[in-house]
């Protein structure tokens, strides 16, 4: 795919707004904001595709998986009203990737410094399963992002294996493994940082845990700020 030379990312995030490759994800986040969760009876859901957010200048990229059916599908921004936002953004604040430790809404003031959030899929998939062909629809939204922030970027965050496999697919890295706080070199002067997805099931279960999470940012800033040895 050829990436335009002129492309930004406010175009991406447009492009991505006016996305309808998937039909099945299109009728799912429809359903999801006309059904919704008894909790956010009162909300306007935005069910549309959920447009990355951050830092046009970042070193550092989080790669999600998609949003979730009630978090960013219902608030408009990735890792937004959800449990995974919480964490993630605390973890960005505690970090200085962030001016606040919360992500509770699309108007909650939250600044992203040095920091550019995406993710794989740009809809919430029913189950959180994207297919591959939906995860290779959306992979050109991904290349155009990266190919735009490739000045920039030092330190890409990988939260799961799919979101792992996706960039690596992108990038042509061949041959690594899926492990929490796997370090590897990308071959393009940047580090790949592999983690856990802050999702329910893995915090809920103690299979990722404050400890470990916030030590893949804290190795990202010291990378980031020339301290690779610091932790």
């Amino acid at each position: 795919m050829q990436i335009p030379t002129n492309l930004n990312l406010l175009d991406i995030q447009q492009d991505i707004r006016n996305c309808r490759l998937c039909p099945r994800l299109i009728e799912y986040i429809h359903s999801v904001g006309m059904s919704k969760q008894s909790k956010f009876r009162q909300d306007d859901y935005w069910s549309r595709p959920v447009p990355s957010f951050g830092d046009s200048k970042a070193s550092l990229l989080v790669v999600g998986l998609a949003p979730a059916a009630h978090g960013g599908n219902r608030t408009g921004r990735m890792f937004t009203g959800d449990s995974s936002g919480d964490w993630l953004m605390r973890a960005m604040f505690e970090t200085g990737f962030a001016n606040i430790p919360n992500s509770v809404s699309i108007n909650d003031g939250l600044v992203l410094k040095n920091a550019y959030v995406t993710s794989v899929v740009k809809c919430a998939p029913p189950n959180n399963k994207p297919t591959y062909n939906e995860i290779l629809n959306c992979a050109t939204h991904l290349k155009k992002e990266l190919s735009v922030l490739k000045g920039t970027l030092k330190v890409i965050v990988t939260l799961g294996k799919i979101a792992l496999d996706s960039y690596c697919n992108l990038t042509n890295n061949r041959g690594l493994k899926f492990r929490h706080g796997g370090i590897y070199s990308d071959g393009d002067e940047r580090v790949l940082i592999v983690s856990y997805h802050p999702s329910k099931r893995n915090t809920n279960t103690g299979l990722l845990t404050w400890p470990m999470w916030i030590k893949i940012f804290k190795k990202a800033k010291s990378i980031i700020d020339n301290n690779p040895n610091q932790v």
